[in-house]
């Protein structure tokens, strides 16, 4: 049964787990959807995934299976890390590069961030790295991407 009242009062203790929550809506709500379904329909066991945007730091959409982990929070601190890393490569003059990827490495579990071509949004995503290979989750990272914003072919 689906009474919102109960779904507000679950929200104030955290995320619901096993739920995709979308802050956005329109065309860009479809794809920010469409882009975290897929995650969910290529690595069954992800922990959490989130949409973001990069200049506010705010989710357009986030996941998570469990109740303790906050993609939302989490992803404000990787949207201030992309923003180090570009004013550093910035200092550096490496006008030639751009910040594509970023990945964290836990003990036991792997936190990856891709930028889309525009470079206004990135997708995250964390999985256990006991049941997620790296090159497996970076290939459906990529194909998540293009969801979210299509290649324009000219």
């Amino acid at each position: 049964m689906n009474i919102p009242f109960l779904k507000q009062l679950q929200r104030l203790a955290g995320p619901v787990p096993n739920e995709v929550e979308l802050t956005t809506n329109g065309p860009e709500g479809i794809n920010t959807e469409q882009t975290i379904r897929h995650l969910l329909d290529e690595l069954p066991d992800l922990l959490m995934a989130a949409v973001v945007d990069v200049a506010t730091g705010k989710p357009l959409a986030t996941y998570t299976t469990d109740r303790g982990l906050r993609p939302a929070t989490v992803a404000g601190f990787n949207a201030e890390a992309v923003r180090q890393v570009r004013a550093s490569l910035a200092a550096q003059q490496s006008a030639d590069e751009q910040l594509e990827e970023m990945l964290f490495t836990l003990p036991s579990q792997l936190h990856l961030l891709h930028l889309t071509p525009s470079g206004l949004r990135f997708v995250y995503l964390a999985v256990d790295s006991r049941d997620t290979n790296l090159g497996i989750a970076r290939a459906v990272m990529r194909s998540g991407i293009q969801l979210l914003e299509p290649l324009v072919l000219e």
